[in-house]
């Protein structure tokens, strides 16, 4: 079992920047940031998949965000910059990527991370 911590989230300014991470207790194949906000479904954001890190970015944060992994740390990484209002959410880290489903699909990864609210304020 594989735990995963998250840190990092809080209040930022419209147009301002946040860093996210989340380290896990072990070593875990594929990485993912998922979103949700109130009311709203659980969406993915960014994933880091594969040994040469394939990267992959929902639309709505392609150019803003940015997603990284340290391989010795167990450690994946959200840079958001040029944050929105639209961006508030709480943030969920995801870890152990079934290769056999879709990165963007929540379903497709076995660990979670407890979540970390991002307020990004107009």
């Amino acid at each position: 079992q594989v735990q995963l911590m998250e840190s990092g989230g809080g209040l930022v300014q419209a147009g301002g920047s946040l860093r996210l991470s989340c380290a896990a207790s072990g070593r875990t194949f594929g990485f993912s940031w998922f979103r949700q906000a109130p009311g709203k479904e659980r969406e993915f954001v960014a994933a880091v998949l594969w040994s040469y890190g394939a990267t992959y970015y929902a639309d709505s944060v392609k150019g803003r965000f940015t997603i990284s992994r340290d391989n010795a740390k167990n450690t994946v990484y959200l840079q958001m910059n040029s944050l929105k209002p639209v961006d508030t959410a709480v943030y969920y880290c995801a870890a152990g990527f079934n290769s056999r489903g879709t990165y963007s699909v929540a379903s497709s990864y076995d660990y979670w991370g407890q979540g970390t609210q991002v307020t990004v304020s107009s």
